[in-house]
């Protein structure tokens, strides 16, 4: 496995994260998918990094190493606003691609 793909992240700030495990062949990540890839750290907790794909690459969006073992609650409040601003940005690349077609641009 090459990590854990974000389905969904729950509205209630304790929610869950709701994750599909990605196989090592898995391509580059589409814009607004996140994937995360958590291991044992060397001391003790997890080492947890997310990645962010943006239209031309992947980016890494964050990485928490040594966390402790309840991560999910440490890095959501980081996935649940980056998937709302991406969404927010499709909206509204969505709106101007629209407004210039009616325009005829």
């Amino acid at each position: 496995m090459h990590g854990a793909l974000l389905q969904r992240i729950s509205t209630h700030p304790d929610g869950p994260l709701d994750v599909t495990w990605l196989a090592a062949e898995t391509p580059q990540l589409s814009f607004g998918r996140i994937r995360l890839r958590w291991e044992p750290a060397s001391l003790s907790g997890w080492d947890v990094t997310v990645h962010l794909g943006l239209t031309t690459a992947e980016v890494l969006l964050g990485s928490w190493p040594g966390a402790p073992d309840d991560w999910p609650r440490l890095v959501r409040p980081t996935l649940y606003e980056v998937t709302g601003l991406c969404a927010a940005l499709t909206f509204a690349t969505d709106a101007l691609d629209l407004s210039n077609r009616l325009a005829g641009v």
